[in-house]
């Protein structure tokens, strides 16, 4: 029997998912640049959002703090101001490449984590980094802390970035052959 989809090969999955990662964490930014979390909490009637932080730095994301946490840990170095700005959207970019990397491979032996157009991924990106290794890790408050605005726009930015993480993983994977 003869099947129209090419055997795997983890490294034009890699290459693929990295570039959806990429691409996807870039959107996403955007996306939230466009519909500033105050903004969508207002479009669903809900509370003041409230940046998730957890040592009580209101505003101070959890890449800005990963990226704190890994200066003074490995470097020895606490990062001033202007080095957050960088260093925030680096751990935002690294870890986004990241997970589409493994997505990427993954859809390489288990072709049925694309279905859903990426949706399902995004959202479990979500519910496993964003309310719960970002918990875990003491980056945020507990969940109950903040509205259920705050939940579903990360969800629905998490969606965003799973969508857009499987077109162009998709798009890179068919020009890769």
């Amino acid at each position: 029997m003869f099947s129209s989809r090419p055997s795997p090969d983890p490294l034009k999955g890699l290459l693929a998912g990295v570039a959806g990662g990429l691409a996807a964490a870039w959107v996403m930014e955007r996306f939230q640049a466009l519909v500033p979390q105050e903004t969508f909490a207002a479009l669903l009637g809900g509370g003041q959002a409230g940046q998730q932080g957890g040592d009580g730095q209101e505003g101070e994301p959890a890449t800005v703090k990963t990226a704190e946490a890994i200066s003074e840990g490995v470097l020895g170095h606490d990062l001033t101001k202007r080095e957050k700005a960088w260093a925030g959207p680096a751990v935002h970019y690294a870890f986004g490449s990241s997970v589409g990397a493994a997505y990427g491979v993954t859809a390489e032996y288990a072709p049925e984590v694309t279905e859903g157009a990426g949706l399902p991924f995004g959202a479990a990106v979500w519910l496993l980094a964003d309310e719960g290794a970002v918990l875990a890790l003491g980056l945020s408050d507990a969940p109950w802390t903040f509205p259920p605005s705050t939940h579903v726009y990360a969800l629905a930015s998490h969606l965003v970035y799973g969508l857009t993480a499987e077109g162009v993983r998709r798009a890179v994977r068919a020009l890769l052959g």
